[in-house]
């Protein structure tokens, strides 16, 4: 989904008074990575709009093609094969993402892990047939799951698993690392302004909507309530920045009356509980993709703590039961959770917590 009033983050756009004016605002989506990708551009036609788009978009394809774990012709599906016992030399740019990955596993201390391919199969994840594991399973899969099981050799730019059965999920960091891609595409072209959404996990606001009320610095998006469908929790104004959500209303599956959320805590071994959304800022689409991942999977303090080692990061963390009914919007005892938040939060939607 996009982000727009149905989906977890919706992006308020003031149209401009003129119909005449230009450049226009042009909306244009492409499929990928299992959701679909829409840039938002000021162009003076359509077809210019198309023109600066073209390459954006085969740039998430490349990338789909490369770090994908559903084809098995990607880099990422032969690390998968390869790894253990391994060594496997990889590119430059694959090295790069797995970098990334095992960097905020080390800032986590786990909270995000990579190599929760296993996890997400035993749990039905991976082919959208919800089940829960066995004991016997989940003792098999903590052996396959841990993200020190993934072993980077910068000097040779190689990786190699030391233990049998573990498989890599990009699922948690590698939209936010194709929207960085992407945006760099846009600097190239020196778009001035534009926005693109990974779905309803991460955005990139570029510049300042040419048509922006005075004094308006960046793009207007609301983050939704997670327990009332088309409702704002809260308003925020991004430039030159990233915004990513986690939440478990778009991926999940019910039994027993229980819902299940598609975000594993890699230590459980099963999906978190307790939480309905997080929204976090970082300069990085890269950063803020698995941060929300991380702070989804945490609790409040020790993301609290973590906040307080990312000085240019702000977020805001929904804690609560989700209802097995989602459609009814119903959870309980949901409390806002402020983390250097700088704008305005609708009290009435959450209990406020600002403890430190």
């Amino acid at each position: 989904m996009r982000f727009l009033a149905a989906a977890l983050l919706s992006i308020l756009l003031t149209m401009p008074a003129d119909a005449q004016a230009k450049p226009q605002l042009f909306t244009l989506d492409h499929p990928a990575m299992g959701t679909t990708y829409t840039l938002y551009i000021y162009a003076a036609d359509r077809a210019q709009a198309e023109a600066e788009a073209g390459p954006v978009f085969d740039e998430i394809d490349r990338l789909e093609e490369l770090l994908s774990n559903y084809r098995p012709s990607s880099e990422l599906s032969r690390i998968n094969r390869e790894a253990y016992p391994g060594p496997v030399t990889t590119d430059p740019e694959t090295f790069a993402f797995l970098a990334a990955a095992q960097h905020w596993s080390e800032v986590s201390h786990g909270g995000f892990d990579i190599t929760v391919g296993k996890l997400m199969k035993g749990w039905g994840f991976f082919r959208h047939e919800g089940r829960i594991p066995s004991e016997a399973e989940l003792d098999q899969l903590r052996a396959e799951t841990g993200w020190q099981k993934m072993v980077l050799d910068a000097a040779n730019r190689t990786v190699r698993f030391t233990a049998p059965g573990v498989e890599l999920d990009p699922g948690g960091i590698g939209k936010g690392f194709a929207v960085d891609k992407a945006v760099a595409i846009l600097r190239e072209e020196h778009v001035q302004a534009a926005m693109l959404s990974a779905g309803s996990s991460t955005i990139y606001a570029l510049g300042v909507p040419p048509d922006a009320p005075k004094g308006e610095q960046g793009w207007k998006v609301v983050v939704p309530d997670p327990n009332h469908a088309g409702e704002a929790v809260s308003t925020i104004t991004l430039r030159d920045t990233s915004l990513s959500s986690a939440s478990c209303a778009e991926k999940h599956f019910i039994l027993g009356g229980h819902l299940y959320c598609h975000i594993m805590n890699p230590a459980k071994l099963r999906p978190v509980e307790g939480m309905l959304q997080v929204t976090i800022v970082d300069p990085s689409a890269t950063a803020s993709d698995a941060l929300s991942n991380v702070l989804f999977v945490e609790p409040v303090a020790e993301s609290r703590r973590l906040l307080t080692t990312l000085p240019e990061d702000h977020a805001l963390v929904i804690t609560g039961e989700p209802a097995a009914d989602v459609s009814s919007g119903a959870s309980t005892g949901s409390a806002c959770h402020p983390m250097r938040w700088r704008d305005t939060i609708d009290a009435r939607r959450c209990t406020l917590d600002f403890n430190p």
